[in-house]
């Protein structure tokens, strides 16, 4: 792997991780839920919309992706608190939780890649 990729990623992961961790300590759950469903629509967009168009040179695309949106997002986290919800006996609140954040990511994601086409669709 290049050395302008390692350290585009390392310097965006400061900045995601940074910013999901403030996230966390400030809303708890909920900013676990903010990050994951903010981080599938901003993937899906800058997927479709400036990293297919070739706007940035690779280092670029990949410490964004990778670094911003990888370390910003945690599935990690996710499945943590979704045990500890079970452990908890919140049987309900972990369901919706599961399914906030499964169905939600999936369609936030669809959203992102229909907003990007619709986005590209105008500037061609």
């Amino acid at each position: 792997m290049k050395v302008s990729n390692l350290l585009s990623i390392a310097f965006f992961a400061a900045i995601g991780g940074s910013l999901r961790y403030e996230l966390g300590q400030a809303l708890g759950l909920a900013g676990t839920i903010i990050v994951n469903l903010a981080g599938c629509f901003a993937l899906a967009f800058l997927t479709y919309y400036l990293f297919d168009r070739q706007l940035f040179p690779n280092w670029l695309v990949t410490g964004l992706g990778t670094g911003l949106i990888g370390a910003f997002t945690t599935f990690s986290t996710f499945s943590l608190e979704l045990v500890q919800l079970l452990q908890a006996k919140l049987f309900v609140q972990a369901g919706g939780y599961f399914l906030l954040t499964s169905l939600g990511g999936s369609f936030l994601a669809w959203l992102g890649y229909v907003s990007a086409q619709k986005l590209r669709g105008r500037n061609h």
